[in-house]
């Protein structure tokens, strides 16, 4: 499966079981480990597992196995890595605390000012 329809598979199974300020960030530029990051919050621990677990389900029915996935236990934050694709399912309190969209945008920022 193409990034591009593996993303948008993801963004669907998200929005499928409600996930809230969804966000998909292009890192292809910046990073040789996957294209697209997405991330999303949950409205509870559980809703966050349930969200990640219908995006493993998802892929999993569309032949795209997850190489792994972290933080189910406790689903404060819970990582799907799907290879092309990362996924980022948190707690809006965890969310704000790593603030990974900025954390993305300043890596960019930087590697801008470093080639020029």
């Amino acid at each position: 499966m193409q990034s591009e329809q593996l993303k948008q598979l993801v963004i669907d199974a998200i929005e499928e079981m409600k996930g809230n300020d969804i966000n998909c960030l292009d890192v292809s530029e910046l990073t040789s480990v996957t294209d697209y990051m997405i991330i999303a919050s949950g409205t509870s621990n559980r809703h966050v597992k349930s969200v990640a677990d219908n995006v493993i389900e998802k892929c999993k029915k569309s032949g795209t196995r997850p190489l792994g996935s972290e933080g189910q236990d406790k689903s404060e934050w819970v990582l799907v890595d799907l290879g092309d694709v990362v996924v980022h399912v948190m707690m809006p309190a965890t969310r704000a605390f790593y603030d990974l969209e900025r954390l993305w945008e300043s890596s960019e920022e930087q590697q801008v000012t470093e080639q020029s």
